[in-house]
């Protein structure tokens, strides 16, 4: 790490302050009570204050945790009040969008089978995984975007069987469909929760604003799924819903 060198603070004569010394009252004004650095206040030829001029580099000076900048090769130049906790959360919550997008593409192969053949619920499973898969690369951009580094987890083999004795394999695969989301909402909640507590606001907001609202869409859409299945019963009730995610809006939020 290194310390910037700084320019000379601003002179009498800079078009920023008052060119009569007797217009510059302080370094450091009081400001409800409190003393502000690197500020400096003009006041008018009646003497009443006239306005607050910033001084950012007398304010570095004074502040050497933010004029630091790391000189190693394998140190981030951007990272900047992201603590470790954060860091490894999101990594945490990549491993999980990862491992949806792992159980969702095992669904759409097993839908697309010759003895299954419901290719409604494989297209509508294989976007789920190609979505789950685009969200772990958000939160990829994201960690390198803060200056911290992604770090990979191994991801569980999924089951490969979906049939269910009284369910049947649409309606207990989509039952499913609906935990995981509930799970991943719990696991982002979770993130949020995190970065609360690590008083990283811009964190917060993205988790909200990029991922919270989906997945409330996301289980709204997938429990309609359900209970109309629940509904059509199996057989011909499943082959025309197949049909219909099949030539429809099969993706979910």
């Amino acid at each position: 790490m290194a310390l910037l060198r700084f320019p000379p603070s601003l002179s009498a004569s800079s078009p920023r302050l008052s060119s009569n010394p007797s217009h510059f009252l302080a370094r450091k004004p009081l400001i409800g009570g409190k003393e502000v650095h690197g500020v400096a206040m003009a006041k008018g030829s009646g003497g009443a204050i006239t306005g607050l001029v910033f001084s950012p580099f007398e304010e570095l000076k004074l502040r050497p945790e933010v004029a630091m900048v790391p000189v190693e090769a394998d140190k981030s130049l951007a990272r900047f009040k992201y603590s470790d906790k954060c860091e490894a959360a999101v990594n945490e919550q990549i491993n999980v969008e990862y491992n949806n997008s792992y159980i969702y593409h095992a669904m759409y192969a097993y839908f697309d089978r010759d003895n299954i053949a419901l290719r409604g619920f494989a297209k509508f499973f294989k976007e789920s995984s190609e979505e789950e898969r685009e969200h772990a690369e958000k939160l990829m951009e994201y960690q390198n975007k803060r200056g911290g580094r992604v770090k990979l987890q191994s991801i569980l083999m999924p089951v490969s069987e979906y049939d269910h004795s009284e369910k049947g394999d649409a309606l207990y695969a989509m039952e499913l469909s609906l935990a995981l989301e509930k799970l991943t909402n719990e696991k982002l909640l979770h993130l949020q929760k995190v970065a609360e507590q690590c008083k990283d606001v811009e964190l917060m907001n993205y988790i909200e604003s990029e991922f919270l609202g989906e997945q409330v869409e996301a289980i709204k859409k997938i429990s309609e799924f359900i209970s109309q299945l629940r509904r059509v019963g199996p057989g011909h009730g499943v082959w025309h819903f197949d049909q219909v995610l099949l030539h429809g809006d099969g993706v979910h939020g």
